[in-house]
């Protein structure tokens, strides 16, 4: 019997506070997000690599505080209307102007709003020649976040899986977890890969199809790490088919 190829419908992520999962590893940014409107400053960088929850977090403060995501050109709008919030988002590569970026820094240290801005790089790393904007930033709280943990890699999963309606086999979940770049843009890509693959063959989440999947996807069959999954997963025992 032919295989049922799957219409390739969006499926569009949640990046609300409910949807955010916590865990060591984001603990800190999270809570230095939170922590707004009591800012020690009023411009907060979140740094990190890829896949890292840098954009979760801007939509998790955009979604209660209003904020405006910026992009150029926008910024001799919003500064007349304070007091305003904004989101910077991907500052390393946003293609800002730096005549703009620094009258909205400027704007925000003289009590004007409130801007959070994210980058793959720390603000010192940044090939910013206007040396005003330099010390902007470098005034700026900074927060970084790192590659997601255990407990953060494998919470997002079953949550991804969970938001699908995908019935996952004991021990699938870890089998995925210890394969996979440690990524939660990487996460979301392979539970997409494993939901229309699943569709296509209309059978249940299993080790096997997790393995034609990471297979398809140039991922390695052997595992990159050791995936201690959280107690409140079940992972089950099977062995490797």
């Amino acid at each position: 019997m032919p295989l049922q190829l799957p219409l390739d419908l969006p499926h569009r992520p949640s990046l609300t506070r409910e949807d955010l999962v916590v865990s060591a590893s984001n603990r800190l940014p999270v809570e230095a997000v939170d922590r707004w409107p009591d800012w020690s400053h009023p411009v907060l960088v979140v740094c990190g690599p890829p896949g890292s929850g840098k954009t979760h977090l801007a939509n998790v403060w955009a979604e209660r505080t209003g904020a405006v995501v910026a992009r150029p050109g926008m910024i001799d709008a919003i500064l007349p209307h304070p007091p305003f919030a904004v989101v910077l988002d991907d500052l390393d590569r946003g293609g800002f102007a730096e005549k703009e970026l620094f009258a909205l820094l400027n704007a925000a240290r003289l009590g004007g709003g409130s801007v959070l801005a994210t980058s793959r790089v720390l603000p010192t790393a940044l090939d910013f020649s206007l040396k005003d904007l330099r010390s902007r930033l470098s005034a700026a709280t900074l927060v970084q976040l790192g590659a997601p943990d255990d407990d953060l890699l494998t919470s997002v999963l079953v949550k991804l899986f969970s938001d699908r309606q995908l019935d996952v086999e004991p021990g699938a979940v870890r089998y995925l977890a210890e394969r996979m770049e440690r990524s939660l843009d990487r996460a979301r890509q392979l539970v997409a890969a494993v939901d229309r693959e699943a569709l296509a063959t209309k059978g249940r989440v299993t080790r096997p199809l997790m393995k034609r999947v990471l297979l398809a996807q140039a991922e390695p069959a052997e595992p990159r790490h050791e995936a201690v999954a959280p107690d409140r997963y079940a992972t089950g025992t099977m062995e490797d088919d």
